[in-house]
């Protein structure tokens, strides 16, 4: 292999990741790392085969055809089922904007906010206005051509002033339920994700000012020990990485969230990024090691290779000019 970021691998997984076998990861390699503009017929080619994919299809033959899963309400419960999370793993597998997906986004628009909080809920109540799922939410309304719609644009100033004003605190990270809320990392990562999804020139200085916050606390703790604010205990899942996550995070999408603005070079990330690349297998390759499970289709086999994880981390390397992309 060449200098730069591949030559942090012990082997070149770029063949592999470009295998037919896996659609969404043979197009997310030609684009984001290799390069390819959307345009290339190789883009055009995978692209096309995405929606003709097993995780796709899959999820969508379990849609009922006004739009929504399980039932019509907001679409949070049961995990990971309902309608919210679908189109959050459709975005995830970088499904295109199709009239079924359409009306997923518009079922989430419709059901799943909240007006009097200017955020989405998981139960219409402001108990359910959680960061995490606003984060995620956000990223894959914008990554379906929603990010001029009113609603998302309201969640995206809520939550960045939310984050500015109250530092990603959260009513699920307090030691007794009433008492003091703690910063949640998870939060502050899906956020961030979030917020990332807007091209730098829609952001506004509320939004600027939360992608610095949060930049700020997930690089003044020690990302290796996830000595983060917790109530309870750090998440056995920190250093498991899986695909998708869900409302969870693990330390690679930490790295994912700090990549996207342009921190990952940061040398208080030297640690992590030595045992992310620890992890890798003998030909630059790494294992799935936790899914989620009740899925409408099943993305990988836990301990064996994994091109999604291989794919995430290696978005991270590439983005990272300490290792000379």
């Amino acid at each position: 292999m060449s200098g730069g970021w591949l030559a942090a691998l012990r082997g070149n997984p770029i063949p592999w990741l470009l295998e037919a076998d896996n659609p969404s990861v043979r197009a997310f390699t030609l684009t984001d790392l290799l390069a390819r503009p959307a345009s290339d017929p190789e883009v055009v080619a995978a692209q096309e085969a995405v929606m003709r994919s097993r995780p796709v299809l899959e999820i969508l033959a379990a849609q009922y055809p006004t739009g929504y899963w399980i039932k019509p309400d907001v679409g949070y419960s049961p995990k990971y089922r309902a309608t919210i999370w679908q189109v959050m793993f459709l975005a995830d597998l970088g499904a295109t904007r199709t009239e079924p997906i359409a009306r997923a986004c518009e079922h989430v628009l419709a059901q799943a906010y909240l007006p009097d909080a200017g955020l989405f809920s998981a139960h219409k109540r402001t108990t359910g206005t959680l960061a995490c799922l606003n984060g995620n939410l956000l990223r894959a309304l914008w990554h379906f051509g929603y990010g001029a719609h009113p609603i998302v644009q309201q969640v995206a100033e809520t939550l960045a002033r939310n984050a500015v004003e109250d530092g990603f605190c959260c009513r699920w990270n307090a030691a007794t339920p009433g008492k003091e809320w703690l910063p949640c990392a998870w939060g502050c990562i899906k956020v961030l994700r979030g917020l990332a999804a807007i091209p730098p020139e829609f952001r506004s200085p509320t939004i600027e000012a939360a992608i610095a916050q949060g930049v700020d606390f997930l690089l003044s703790h020690d990302l290796v020990r996830a000595d983060y604010p917790h109530a309870d205990e750090i998440s056995g899942l920190w250093w498991q990485f899986g695909f998708p996550l869900g409302y969870a995070a693990d330390a690679l999408e930490a790295l994912e969230a700090l990549a996207a603005h342009g921190a990952a070079d940061d040398p208080r990330l030297i640690p992590a990024f030595e045992r992310v690349l620890d992890k890798q297998d003998g030909q630059g390759r790494w294992l799935l090691e936790t899914r989620l499970e009740k899925t409408w289709t099943q993305f990988e086999e836990i301990g064996q290779p994994s091109k999604w994880i291989t794919l995430r981390v290696l978005r991270v390397l590439k983005l990272s000019r300490r290792l000379g992309a």
